[in-house]
Order: structure tokens, then sequence, then C-alpha cells
């Protein structure tokens, strides 16, 4: 519901936003704007993921997300027409959700058993691109009806998260012994730089999706290129994570028991060819295609990573790790969409989108040789 919620807004935004600039740059600033509190609130965000209840902070999380999007509904109600309002509650959003996301990651390992973990990490996937799937399309269908009915329905989805999220049950709860000091707040960084195989994930992981971040200009192609209206980006925004959904259910039946290191270069290979043709496409079908292989290429990553992550760290440890994992996702999704919507101001659209897809794929290519460890991954079973 979160996460379905979180979409919801993402697109209303956009569309709001769009509609009254007409810029793509001002589009890049929302990703900007849910980025940076992420970035300065890293280190202290998975500190407090060790020390606290993970499951009060996401509780606290959402209820704050909730009340920004009943903000929202009530600006565009009263018919908002500058988007300053927007961007800082976009701001107050990622800070919120820089707190949520490695407090519910680091969840997960507590509920099932070590050699169960690649199993879980896939299905937590699908939970996630099912809600990705059904949020952009609720969006852009709710959208149609005013920008107050999709807040709206964002606000009740947030409370029916924090409702969900408070009833979770852990015997054991997470709390760090160590005191709060300067070493134990960058202590996730050393653990990450000793594991170059996570270190290698994770930072393929970012500069790919940082390249083809292409679902930020959605809103441009929907409506200049593919001229399509709100429903249009809905279903835009949808096919991604129906492309994942598919491919993380597949990955759940049938996990990557070997090879697993190619498997993710291939992924990201995949996911660059994948964004060049949808730059290249002006027919909303063949994009839609696209755009789906694109959600199941990237899956490959997603699954990769989070099992590597949580299979090789200590549970007291988990939030920090979790935390520079959330800042890496964020970096690669909001500051790409700023780095999509800048480069799409100086050349355009299309050149931005291709231009992210050959250098995705010249960066997995690259990272085979800096990381020869994590091509040799051949197995993610605990």
């Amino acid at each position: 519901m979160s996460s379905a919620a979180f979409q919801m807004m993402s697109v209303a935004i956009g569309w709001q936003v769009y509609s009254i600039t007409h810029s793509a740059f001002a589009l890049g600033l929302v990703g900007l704007a849910q980025f940076l509190p992420m970035f300065v609130l890293t280190l202290v965000v998975g500190h407090a993921a060790d020390r606290y209840d993970r499951r009060t902070i996401a509780y606290v999380c959402q209820t704050i997300e909730g009340i920004a999007a009943l903000v929202l509904c009530f600006g565009a109600w009263r018919g908002w027409d500058h988007v300053g309002p927007i961007y800082a509650i976009a701001m107050i959003t990622g800070a919120a959700r820089a707190f949520e996301s490695p407090s519910m990651a680091a969840l997960l390992p507590n509920l099932v058993a070590r050699n169960q973990l690649q199993h879980a990490s896939a299905w937590s996937t699908s939970a996630n691109q099912t809600a990705q799937i059904l949020g952009p399309a609720m969006g852009g269908l709710l959208y149609g009806l005013g920008a107050s009915t999709v807040y709206g329905a964002v606000t009740a989805a947030f409370v029916v998260a924090a409702c969900a999220v408070s009833a979770i049950r852990i015997d054991d709860a997470v709390r760090m012994r160590a005191p709060l000091s300067f070493a134990a707040l960058f202590s996730g960084i050393g653990f990450i730089r000793s594991k170059p195989v996570i270190l290698g994930a994770l930072s393929l992981d970012l500069f790919a999706v940082l390249l083809g971040g292409a679902t930020a200009l959605l809103p441009v192609f929907a409506r200049d290129i593919l001229h399509t209206g709100p429903w249009g980006l809905g279903v835009l925004r949808a096919a991604p994570a129906a492309g994942a959904l598919a491919g993380s259910i597949w990955l759940a039946h049938f996990p990557l028991r070997r090879r697993a290191g190619t498997a993710l270069f291939g992924g990201v290979i995949a996911f660059g060819i994948a964004t060049i043709v949808f730059g290249l496409s002006s027919n909303l079908y063949v994009s839609l295609i696209a755009l789906a292989a694109l959600g199941a290429s990237d899956v490959i990553s997603v699954v990769v990573r989070m099992s590597l992550v949580q299979l090789q760290t200590p549970d007291e440890m988990r939030g920090r790790v979790g935390a520079i994992n959330s800042l890496f996702i964020g970096t690669s999704n909001q500051l790409g969409e700023f780095e999509s919507g800048m480069t799409a101001g100086l050349f355009g659209a299309v050149p931005a989108v291709l231009i992210g897809g050959i250098g995705t794929i010249a960066v997995a290519l690259l990272w085979m040789r800096l990381f020869p460890a994590l091509k040799a991954t051949r197995t993610l079973e605990g």
C-alpha cells in the first residue's frame, strides 16, 4: 500500500508539475527534491533503523506521508498554480521514505529462514512491483477525475499501510547495543567497502539506472510524442512494473542457482537495449513492450542485490547497510530523474533517453572488468 501510494503520488505530481510549467527541467527538479533528503539523512536513518523499533519508524513515516498527501489534496482543491509548495512536499515525502525504506527492508530477514531469503526477496519484489503496476495506473485514471481525487486516494492508502505495518509481530526486536558515535554512523560504509561483491552490485545498479532513467520523462513522451493523456501516462508508468512483476514471479519459481553474476550483467545490458528501443519508438504499443522488457531485466539486478546484501550483512548492521542501499536506489532513481530532466532540457527527450541507454550498456561492460568477483558469483543461496 505504501509503495502504491507513493507511485500514485509520483504520477500526479509529475503530471501536475508538467501541466503548470511545460518544462522537462521542472520535472527533473521533482526527482532532485525527493533525493536530497535521502542523501543528507542516509547515515542517520541507518543508525536509527538499527537502534530503534523498525516497525515504529515505518509507521511514523507512513503517517507523515499521508499528511503530506492530504496537503497536496487541499492545494489541488484550492487550485495551486505554482510549483514551490509541491517541491517542498516532495522533499518532506523524500525524507520520510529515507527513514521508511531501510527499516522495512531490514525486517525481511527476521521473518524467513536464511536459505529461503532469495525466494522471499523475489516475492517481496513481486509485491512491490504489483504495487507499482496498480499505483501508476490508478494514479493516471484518478487524475482524470481531478488532482484532488488522486491525492485523496493516496492519503487513504498511506493510512492503510500504517495500520498494516503496526500489525507486524516479531519476537526479538532489533536493538543496537553500541552507543551512538561517529564511527558507528560510518560503519555501514566501511562494511560495504570491505565486500567487493556487494560494492560492485550496488554501484552497478546505481550508475546503470542513473543513466537509464527514462521514466522521469514519461510525461513528455505521453503528451508530446505518443500523444496520449493522463491515463496513457499511468499505463506507461505501470509497464516497467508489469515486466518486473513477471520477472520476479519467474525468479521466485526458478531462482538463480548458477551463474548469478553473469545473469546480473546480462540483465543490465538488456535494460540498456530496452531503454534505447523506448527512446526510438513513437508508437504507444512498442513503447509499452520496451518498458515492460526494461522492468523485467531490471528485476534481475534487484533480486541479486537484495539477496547479496541480506545474506552477507549481520542483523545488527542491516539498518545501516540498508540505508546506504536505499541511498544507491534513490540516487539511481531520483537523481537519475534529475539527470534525465537536465539532459532532455539541453538536447531533447529522445536524445536524452538514447544517451542513457548507451551509457547503461557501457557501464555494464566496464563493471565486468572492475569487479570480476561479482561476475564470477555463482549462487545466491544462503
